[in-house]
């Protein structure tokens, strides 16, 4: 594997953060472009600026608070009180050792082992865990885990995969849309004859983009989680200096989950192990197998 500084790493999740927001709200402006054109070609010249400003506000939207949409999509609730004073002293202290602020602590009321990262920056982030995995892992596994998250974090994964899940769920509204407009009518026949070529390339071009967005936003979900994923592991057994505390995390994830969380495939890709199993997973998983990463960090 190709190695990086970890500024080199930040400064390429910040360049992919730019590209991914470009190209995904141009998808959205042609997703808008082609529904306002299903139901009344006229409106298309007022609907390309109000597009443009939406997808812009979006966008903007989505990296300011991206973050509170995951962590209420999941249910996290604030780690507070005696409860989890053993869980907030060991990301403050991993946070120290990784030169950023403490982030926001979250549990998720689940018996699943899991866990995750999210925010816009190390200024501004957070870290949410399972009922489960606090109840499961051992000293030495838990800090494993919390610093995957914690890298995720230092290395700015999070700017990045966070405009993933946000942008991607629009994606798939908007696709949803579309199809039931094309399946259910959207526009007449009579329209559809008299539209001309423009409009007939319109229409296809969003249908297209309507069955093609959750094939590529996946596509997209899978190739930003692996390679991070790996860079995380390694990360954290550098910064716990003990690689067989995540391994023997990691094993359990493998062996207790059974993959029913029921977490919205839009932000599947930001935990540390797959929350949804389907039969698709050898193609289109967005994590790398667990056994994988538990040979890396056995090997370190």
């Amino acid at each position: 594997m190709e190695r990086r500084s970890f500024h080199d790493e930040q400064s390429r999740n910040k360049r992919d953060s730019v590209l991914l927001a470009i190209v995904v709200s141009a998808v959205l402006l042609a997703l808008i472009v082609s529904i306002s054109y299903m139901f009344d070609p006229s409106s298309v010249y007022f609907m390309v600026p109000v597009g443009i400003m939406f997808t812009g506000i979006y966008t903007w939207s989505s990296y300011q608070y991206g973050d509170r949409v995951v962590l209420m999509s999941t249910n996290a609730q604030p780690a507070e009180g005696s409860r989890y004073i053993y869980l907030n002293d060991t990301v403050e202290g991993l946070a120290i050792a990784a030169g950023i602020p403490k982030p926001d602590v979250y549990v998720m009321p689940s018996g699943e082992l899991n866990a995750y990262a999210t925010g816009k920056n190390p200024e501004n982030a957070s870290i949410a865990v399972t009922q489960g995995l606090l109840d499961t892992l051992d000293r030495q596994e838990l800090e494993g885990v919390i610093a995957h998250e914690m890298s995720h974090i230092r290395n700015r994964d999070v700017q990045f995969m966070t405009l993933v899940a946000v942008l991607v769920g629009v994606a798939g509204i908007l696709s949803n849309m579309i199809l039931r407009s094309y399946w259910y009518g959207g526009r007449s026949r009579k329209r559809d004859k008299d539209s001309g070529n423009l409009g007939i390339i319109i229409v296809a071009v969003g249908f297209l983009l309507a069955i093609l967005a959750p094939i590529v936003t996946r596509l997209v979900q899978l190739a930003v989680s692996r390679r991070r994923e790996f860079l995380a592991d390694a990360s954290a057994a550098e910064m716990t200096r003990y690689p067989d505390g995540l391994a023997d995390a990691l094993e359990k994830l493998g062996q207790h989950n059974r993959g029913d969380m029921k977490v919205s495939e839009s932000v599947s890709h930001l935990f540390i192990s797959d929350p949804n199993r389907t039969a698709l997973d050898a193609i289109y998983s967005t994590h790398p197998p667990i056994e994988e990463r538990v040979k890396r960090l056995r090997e370190m």
